[in-house]
């Protein structure tokens, strides 16, 4: 039962990444195309209604899903970077250089992280469009803000992940097939990513299940608030925003509002029940 729970996870999440890249190409709308028919409710023209606008919610709710997907999966993937060699290396050196890098986790773990993201896009927006308006990268100038949020969001999900893998490390480097390599030489960098990752690579892929919707989440939350995502760009945060916007005692198009809103959760309640049937997987 684990195992058909966990293909029809995967089932579903592939449906919703396909949806995503090929979703917006398959519209009858463009992402941009404007109606008259503003504000428009679910029908069998506009399948999801549309927006303020009069542009389709479902073209635009597929082409927000590539950005905060894409945000997820480059953020999540910048933690397992930057924490699992920083797990490996505090787990193998042990002695003082481990306490000391296990104390600057325990600071980065009392301050809030979502905060150091606010104030690395605060400081930095402004002066990265400027850096890259003036290289050959000035076509990503417009793309600032988002090439932000994958550093900043990845920066600031590692800390867990450097500690499970730290754990796991001290009870490998001590084993026969680790001692093993020492006496014949190989250095550390070698034992680290030869011997001593392969060990750790199954619960550091449960561990990416987990980021993923925790980065996707971020995402959503910053673009909420107006700090994340910009037009023209979309994102699943700020369609909910857009959503929220337009609610008042006079008009309420309550699908520019539960339809994101259903989008995320689901895709956010797939990827951690992903995870937790990963976890229950019997170990070989």
């Amino acid at each position: 039962m684990k195992l058909r729970g966990l293909i029809f996870c995967l089932g579903l999440l592939a449906i919703i990444v396909l949806a995503a890249v090929f979703g917006p190409y398959l519209s009858p709308y463009g992402v941009g195309d404007l109606s008259a028919a503003r504000l428009d409710p679910p029908s069998s023209a506009h399948w999801l209604g549309t927006d303020m606008h009069g542009r389709d919610l479902l073209t635009r709710l597929l082409s927000g899903a590539r950005i905060s997907l894409l945000v997820g999966l480059v953020g999540a993937s910048i933690s397992l970077l930057v924490g699992v060699t920083y797990g490996l290396v505090a787990g193998y050196l042990g002695g003082r250089t481990d306490n000391a890098m296990m104390r600057f986790v325990d600071i980065l773990y009392a301050l809030p992280r979502i905060v150091l993201v606010i104030v690395l896009i605060s400081l930095f927006d402004l002066k990265l469009k400027h850096l890259l308006d003036g290289s050959f990268l000035a076509p990503l100038a417009s793309y600032a803000r988002l090439l932000l949020l994958f550093v900043g969001l990845g920066l600031v999900e590692w800390l867990t992940l450097a500690r499970i893998v730290r754990a796991q490390v001290l009870s490998i480097k001590e084993r026969p097939f680790v001692l093993s390599a020492r006496l014949i030489g190989q250095n550390t960098p070698t034992i680290l990513f030869r011997q001593i990752l392969p060990q750790v690579l199954p619960i550091v892929l449960t561990y990416l299940t987990l980021a993923l919707p925790a980065v996707i989440l971020e995402e959503s939350f910053l673009s909420f608030l107006g700090l994340g995502v910009q037009a023209p760009l979309a994102s699943w945060g700020t369609l909910l925003a857009d959503g929220a916007a337009m609610l008042n005692p006079i008009t309420t198009p309550w699908w520019l509002l539960v339809f994101p809103a259903l989008t995320l959760s689901t895709s956010l309640l797939l990827l951690n029940f992903l995870g937790d049937q990963l976890r229950s997987q019997p170990k070989n």
